[in-house]
């Protein structure tokens, strides 16, 4: 029995997907969290096989809870389950750790599969997330800005650009409010963009916050 972690805000969600799961003989809900500091907590104290992780979510979003699980539980793989469309988000998350990458509107059968595939050790790569990381390999210059940070960087784009000051960003992630700064400088540049107003526009304008 492949032994699942659940992780949405949602309890209909997180009933949804148990229900799904308990028709399969060979995989078990093992645990239910609706935040990320919670379910670092179980990975913690449990043993999984997979973890099925939503984006947004309070207390500890998504990728911020991938990017800790690295050094907590590096071997425990990871598909996320968002509401969240593949262009938004899964490039970024398939290259800083996670190992699928389905929108919730994704059939039952293929969410069933991509929870087999990865709790057996491989990635899940969906026929849309083939296209689009087939597209930045075939047309590099034609990546989104946000897919050019790095997993650092991402996270503090996101924070950035959700209004949280470098302070509360540098408690969050445990550094300085200078390497906050440093982080944020960087992004601009990528980015081509002048200031936090303009990270908030162009977040809202890919609809990579609520």
């Amino acid at each position: 029995m492949k032994k699942i972690l659940l992780v949405d805000d949602h309890s209909i969600v997180r009933n949804g997907l148990k229900s799904l799961i308990e028709l399969e003989k060979d995989l078990e809900v093992a645990g239910e969290a609706s935040s990320g500091v919670e379910a670092l907590n179980l990975v913690r104290k449990n043993q999984y096989d997979i973890m099925v992780l939503d984006i947004s979510m309070p207390d500890k979003n998504g990728v911020d809870t991938l990017h800790d699980l690295k050094h907590i539980a590096p071997e425990l793989p990871v598909l996320v389950l968002s509401g969240y469309a593949e262009e938004q988000y899964a490039v970024n998350l398939m290259r800083n750790g996670c190992k699928g990458y389905l929108s919730k509107d994704a059939d039952s059968d293929e969410i069933i599969r991509a929870i087999r595939t990865i709790s057996n050790g491989k990635k899940y790569i969906s026929s849309e997330l083939a296209e689009l990381m087939t597209n930045e390999l075939s047309h590099p210059s034609d990546k989104q800005l946000h897919e050019m940070l790095s997993d650092r960087e991402f996270q503090v784009f996101i924070k950035l650009a959700g209004g949280m000051s470098p302070t509360n960003i540098g408690n969050e992630l445990h550094i300085s409010i200078k390497t906050v700064s440093t982080y944020r400088t960087r992004i601009l540049e990528k980015m081509s963009l002048k200031s936090n107003a303009d990270l908030t526009y162009y977040a809202f304008k890919y609809k990579l916050l609520d």
